[in-house]
């Protein structure tokens, strides 16, 4: 019963957020989200307020939601389901579901090696694929993601930044 509920959570319920391509485009990390909206993290605030406003879109997938759905049932977070679904709805509330294309799946494979870099853990490449898909920025504190920060950086489709660098360098207005 409780994954039938979680799924019906992920199945149910529209996205409230459009994409905007004028506004920031952010990728969140299933731990961001987690610290964001299960651990409250007050760094997140900024973010939170641009996305509430609409100066922000967050963009998630079908895998990354699958992700962050499988982890708010890990044990170690006791949330039982009626706070799964919970923040799950709340995530809905502020992300655009969009497509993803698996590039080494297209025609002509691995195309975008060199601007979409292997992250050591497999787990991640999700994000690496949506942010570079849809030129937006990729909120991490994950280390290996951050590993490659320069050198998405220099292929200038994407960038990966932690949340306080983010908010520094785009959420802060100048004194």
């Amino acid at each position: 019963m409780k994954a039938d509920e979680l799924n019906d959570a992920l199945q149910h319920g529209g996205f409230a957020a459009t994409v905007d391509h004028a506004c920031l485009r952010l990728v969140l990390d299933t731990n961001a989200v987690l610290d964001w909206l299960l651990f409250r993290d007050q760094g997140f605030a900024p973010i939170s307020s641009a996305l509430a406003s609409g100066a922000a879109v967050a963009l998630t997938s079908e895998a990354c939601l699958e992700e962050l759905r499988r982890v708010l049932n890990y044990p170690e977070f006791k949330l039982d389901v009626p706070r799964q679904i919970e923040l799950l709805q709340q995530y809905r509330r502020h992300v655009a579901l969009v497509d993803v294309v698996d590039e080494r799946a297209a025609p002509g494979g691995d195309a975008s090696s060199d601007v979409i870099p292997r992250c050591k853990d497999p787990d991640d490449q999700k994000f690496l694929l949506l942010a570079a898909q849809q030129g937006a920025i990729l909120v991490t504190k994950d280390k290996l993601l951050l590993q490659l920060a320069r050198r998405v950086a220099k292929g200038g489709r994407f960038l990966i930044l932690r949340p306080d660098i983010l908010v520094q360098r785009y959420l802060t207005l100048p004194i």
